[in-house]
């Protein structure tokens, strides 16, 4: 009887080998698909444990299909097996996230090996996800989502929690930053003991240096006794600095000895305090452009970014909304002691097509709204979250393109490219060159945009990076 089921994407244009594939793949039920919808389809109704997509689709880059598919699954590996397919494209779909390329030359019996690491590979994966012992490891709790971008950082927490080497998140604001310092300080040694915190955009200057390291009586105006600084507070646990770009200069180089010495010194004192701590660094500004403008030293900014890890912006993440708000509603639910709410499809369906600037922490803002607007009702709708009447098109928000009378004859192939062309430049001169909000104001992947930019020569080209 076949264990695995295999889901095969056919391209109706590729001819297969005339082989027996039910004695080829004897361990494999195979589910037949003839494109990327029928795919989504097949994986909505039912569990796949590897999915081979056969032969390239002119119409369609395999990337796009890679993404499509783990969009559904992040942990489903995809085998790509086409005949036609060169070294550069199979280099540039195994850092896309394929599992491997494999060609007819190969063979059936190497198909099948690749295919059955492929299943192995996914049961590894999803073991990982729950812990060798099947319980969900306990950090891993701050990290709601299984889009590629948060295996990632799940990836990266699982490799660095344990040390105690120096951590900078970067991202824009809402994307849940502290939540990764928090899975960080959970997956270490330290987790026994309590993550202190301070932001240090949110407390004046001259009170900064005071809550950091501390201060004896008498050291200032009201310090009418000793008191303690984040950083003994901290011993034998980890500081999370957030907003650490906000830091004033001088300020800076009293980080900076701390992180070199692991000795701090109270303000107005003498005596030196030796401290065990773990820092982690969080800022939403591009802290090398502060160091080019001389507001950020170049010497701390190196010593916090020994492991960077980047927190992703919701619209990068897009598929983990639904989860985000069953998140969110149990828990504001709980908190506010109601009924546990549901949201219609339409409903989730608008609100994985909404911008969500302010990302993640938007986004419980609204449910929160959403919970509390709904009174008595069980079944939240669009209306509850204050969404717009309807989505705005994409291509709507950039100037018109191009507007030029049609003239009695032309090459349609080359004004077609021309008008792509500006097009891709007008949304590159409104978004200040940032290839990832041009692609969403355009409506395409960034992987599509800077596969088009390169396509073209000169300016253009070179902002494909």
């Amino acid at each position: 009887m076949s264990s695995h089921k295999l889901l095969w994407i056919l391209n109706k244009n590729t001819v297969l080998p005339d082989i027996d594939w039910r004695d080829a793949l004897p361990d494999f039920y195979v589910i037949p698909a003839a494109g990327i919808s029928e795919a989504r389809a097949v994986i909505a109704r039912e569990e796949a444990d590897c999915v081979l997509v056969n032969g390239l689709t002119p119409t369609v880059d395999s990337v796009d299909i890679l993404e499509a598919l783990h969009r559904l699954d992040p942990t489903l590996p995809v085998v790509f097996w086409d005949p036609e397919m060169g070294a550069t494209d199979a280099v540039r779909l195994i850092r896309a996230g394929a599992f491997h390329c494999v060609g007819y030359r190969d063979g059936p019996e190497s198909l099948k090996q690749c295919l059955e690491s492929a299943v192995q590979d996914k049961r590894f994966r999803r073991k990982a996800v729950a812990g060798s012992t099947g319980v969900v490891e306990p950090w891993r709790t701050f990290l709601v989502g299984e889009s590629r971008a948060m295996q990632s950082i799940v990836e990266t927490v699982r490799l660095i929690g344990p040390r105690r080497c120096t951590v900078l998140i970067t991202g824009e604001t809402g994307t849940g930053k502290e939540m990764v310092a928090r899975a960080l300080h959970g997956a270490s040694p330290r987790a026994s003991q309590p993550m202190v915190t301070i932001n240090c955009g949110a407390i004046p200057e001259h009170l900064l240096e005071a809550e950091l390291f501390g201060h004896v009586k008498g050291a200032f105006t009201g310090a009418i006794n000793s008191r303690v600084g984040r950083f003994e507070q901290a011993h034998k646990s980890t500081l999370f600095l957030d907003e650490v770009g906000d830091m004033p200069l001088d300020l800076q180089a009293k980080l900076l000895r701390v992180l070199q010495d692991h000795v701090v010194q109270r303000l107005g004192g003498t005596e030196s305090v030796h401290v065990d701590v773990r820092v982690i660094a969080a800022s939403n500004r591009n802290l090398l452009e502060c160091v080019r403008q001389g507001k950020f030293r170049e010497d701390l900014y190196y010593r916090l970014n020994v492991v960077p890890v980047r927190s992703p912006a919701l619209r990068e993440r897009e598929s983990d909304i639904p989860l985000l708000v069953d998140h969110f509603v149990q828990k504001i639910c709980r908190l506010e002691n109601v009924p546990m709410k549901r949201l219609s499809p339409e409903t989730m369906n608008r609100l994985r097509a909404h911008a969500w600037p302010g990302n993640v922490r938007q986004l419980e803002n609204a449910v929160e709204m959403a919970i509390a607007m709904s009174g008595e009702r069980e079944v939240l709708f669009a209306g509850d979250f204050g969404l717009p009447a309807t989505a705005p098109s994409k291509i709507a928000s950039i100037d018109a393109a191009v507007s030029c009378p049609l003239p009695d004859s032309m090459d349609f192939d080359a004004a077609v490219s021309q008008f792509e062309r500006a097009l891709l430049e007008r949304a590159l001169l409104r978004t200040a060159g940032n290839k990832t909000a041009a692609a969403e104001l355009l409506g395409l992947k960034r992987t599509t945009l800077i596969m088009k930019l390169r396509s073209y020569d000169g300016p253009v080209k070179a902002l494909a990076g």
